[in-house]
């Protein structure tokens, strides 16, 4: 087994390093669905609504900072183009999305879809033993759970 510069199986490194940048293409387009509802949404909840907006894709944008940071430490490089974030993003595209519960919905789907990534991540970076990589899924993966209860409370479903 070789060993990369931080200690960890290269090999592995390299693997998570491509799962993680699934993880970027996903959250780019999460991302940008939510700088699309923050300036496009409209009606009664408009104040509250843009502001929460906001500060999910402030959140969202350190994410992805931190997970191409996390892909350059694991020896990767992370994808940066448009092109290779539509060609490996499956979380649902929100084109001209303005009403309240539509916004909401593309919100949880959006996690629902990074959860499911992130949870394989979480499971891999464990056997790989990348505490690093671990980490930050963990932390990702209990905020997110968070955010997904609060937006259904808001829609009044059950998780």
């Amino acid at each position: 087994m070789k060993l990369n510069s931080i200690g960890l199986d290269a090999q592995k490194s390299q693997e998570l390093s491509n799962d993680l940048n699934a993880l970027l293409a996903n959250f780019q387009t999460y991302y940008q669905n939510l700088r699309g509802i923050h300036w496009n949404i409209k009606g009664k909840r408009f104040f509250d609504l843009h502001i929460k907006f906001e500060e999910l894709y402030t959140d969202a944008n350190m994410k992805v900072d931190g997970i191409a940071e996390r892909i350059l430490t694991l020896g990767g490089v992370p994808q940066h183009t448009f092109k290779d974030y539509i060609d490996n993003s499956k979380v649902p595209v929100g084109k001209n999305v303005t009403r309240d519960e539509d916004a909401i919905r593309l919100v949880i789907d959006s996690l629902t879809e990074l959860l499911v990534i992130e949870r394989r991540i979480l499971e891999a970076s464990d056997v790989s033993n990348d505490e690093g990589t671990n980490s930050m899924m963990s932390d990702f993966i209990s905020e997110q759970e968070k955010t997904v209860w609060m937006m259904k409370a808001w829609l009044a479903e059950e998780i």
